[in-house]
């Protein structure tokens, strides 16, 4: 019996105890809420500097990294092209998806020569940060697949401007192009 007593004191020496050192109610601040911890006064602080966010550089080194054309990365940058490039751009790139037929503004032609001629880094930026009517892609396609979509465009662009020199002779027997400028 003694020791019930015992064990039931201790118990509520140990819970008065935390609440008595203010483990229940700890203080906090709004963002938004001045605080005088700080000397500038404000309780939302900029990160130290050369700090990065966890998975941040991974992120980066990901998108300094071009990967080298396969066919699986094509199809990948296909996939992701009909998925978030399509509805404006059509599947072809000649910008007349089914957005521009309702009324949008209509995007650029990814056959004009200005946008062969531009490098990949150009489009990779642009899907990433958008531009004019276009909103930016990188909080919705990772690195890879941002690289991926480059290079389905760049096959886009061959596609419609490609010239039988490109073609290797058994290419050109086969299309019945052998012998033919």
């Amino acid at each position: 019996m003694t020791a019930r007593l015992l064990i039931a004191a201790l118990v509520s020496v140990s819970v008065a105890g935390c609440t008595r050192s203010n483990m229940d109610s700890q203080p906090k601040f709004s963002e938004y809420e001045s605080a005088k911890l700080f000397g500038n006064g404000r309780s939302l602080q900029a990160p130290v500097e050369g700090t990065v966010a966890r998975d941040q550089l991974a992120l980066a080194n990901a998108a300094q990294q071009k990967p080298e054309i396969t066919e699986a990365l094509l199809r990948r940058g296909q996939q992701q092209f009909d998925i978030f490039c399509s509805p404006c751009h059509d599947r072809t790139g000649s910008g007349n998806g089914i957005i521009v037929q309702r009324g949008f503004p209509r995007p650029p032609n990814f056959h004009d020569d200005r946008l062969r001629q531009v490098d990949d880094q150009h489009f990779f930026d642009v899907i990433t940060n958008g531009h004019g009517a276009m909103y930016g892609y990188g909080d919705r396609l990772a690195p890879g697949d941002r690289w991926a979509v480059v290079g389905y465009v760049r096959a886009l662009q061959l596609s419609q401007h490609a010239a039988p020199d490109d073609l290797t002779p058994e290419q050109r027997t086969t299309l019945g192009l052998a012998g033919k400028p």
